[in-house]
């Protein structure tokens, strides 16, 4: 199902990042941020620098279908896109073409803006339109199960584990083109999140 068309993808700004709706014109800092150290990304999909076009042609195509709202990740320090990230997989109530479910992923950033809080943030600005805005029952992310960097970072974040799916979906790791991976699952519910936005806001308060 694609998204509903009374849905857009809202410019959302924290004090550290801001996600924008991502374009071409995002293009040349993408290629520089993808050109950084890649050794985290065993098992993400990062384009190269010369595939970046591409890359944002196949996420526009997803968005095109409705299946996707992919966004820039910009880093206010800076004022360049660092990184890429986007909600996807829109499920609607039984009956309804109303938002029930929607997950967040597609998630990678720059070495260098790693470590810094943005990924942190940025999560807290899709999750809190998500459940404020969009009112979702679910939010949902999983990753490849073996990625123990994002395991732990989801957890940080407040998520909770659901478990292994085995042969769940695509892996992107470096000489798996065609296999499936073992996916770990993820979620938070509309219950859940008033606690976890109260964590992730002390998260970036003692990280400010």
């Amino acid at each position: 199902m694609p998204f509903p068309s009374t849905l857009t993808a809202p410019v959302l700004q924290g004090r550290r990042v801001r996600l924008e709706p991502l374009t071409h014109q995002h293009a040349p800092a993408l290629a520089l941020a993808a050109s950084e150290n890649r050794d985290t990304y065993q098992f993400t999909w990062v384009p190269a620098a010369a595939s970046v076009p591409a890359y944002i042609d196949e996420q526009l195509g997803r968005a095109a279908a409705g299946s996707l709202m992919p966004y820039a990740q910009i880093s206010l320090t800076s004022g360049q896109a660092v990184g890429a990230t986007a909600y996807w997989d829109p499920r609607p109530w039984p009956d309804s073409t109303d938002l029930c479910a929607v997950e967040v992923g597609f998630t990678w950033l720059a070495a260098s803006a790693q470590g810094t809080g943005i990924n942190t943030e940025a999560k807290y600005l899709l999750f809190r339109h998500a459940f404020e805005q969009w009112r979702v029952a679910r939010l949902d992310l999983k990753t490849d199960a073996r990625n123990t960097r994002c395991r732990a970072a989801l957890t940080a974040a407040g998520t909770h584990f659901e478990g292994v799916l085995r042969s769940w979906s695509r892996s992107w790791a470096p000489g798996e083109t065609g296999r499936l991976r073992d996916s770990a699952m993820y979620s938070i519910v509309a219950a859940d999140w008033p606690a976890t936005r109260t964590h992730l806001e002390s998260r970036l308060a003692i990280d400010t």
